[in-house]
């Protein structure tokens, strides 16, 4: 005979307590951006052209893009940041959704900028990268 689960209060609680966790460091991470803004955009387009990941002819056109991003991630719904990462959401196990978003951003945008010559290497190589320079200034 089969055991029977029945959802009672204390697993619910624990559920609850996961979910809201979650939540709360994204939200955590996404206001955390403003302050913080100059740096990471600069960190991050300075990485990307350094590790050959992104080859561009301009690298402030590249910083200031990925400053529209962030700036754009600050200020947007939750499920326009869903619809965004939604392609890259299995990239890695726990993805920050700073640096989610920026990949998704570099991978499907950056490619048509007049600046940017070609993107190499893989999306799980791009991801890291940005992962490195977003943990250096956001929790």
């Amino acid at each position: 005979m089969p055991k029977v689960f029945r959802k009672g209060t204390r697993e619910a609680s624990i559920l609850a307590k996961i979910e809201h966790s979650r939540e709360y460091a994204r939200r955590v991470a996404i206001i955390g951006i403003q302050d913080n803004i100059d740096p990471l955009s600069n960190s991050i387009s300075m990485k990307l052209v350094e590790n050959n990941l992104v080859e561009t002819t301009n690298k402030n056109a590249l910083e200031e893009q990925i400053r529209g991003c962030l700036n754009k991630l600050s200020r947007i719904e939750n499920f326009d940041i869903d619809y965004q990462v939604a392609p890259f959401r299995d990239l890695v196990p726990y993805p920050h959704i700073v640096s989610l978003y920026v990949t998704a951003f570099v991978i499907e945008q950056m490619i048509n900028h007049k600046d940017v010559v070609d993107i190499f290497g893989s999306d799980e190589d791009i991801y890291r990268c940005i992962n490195r320079q977003v943990g250096k200034y956001l929790p």
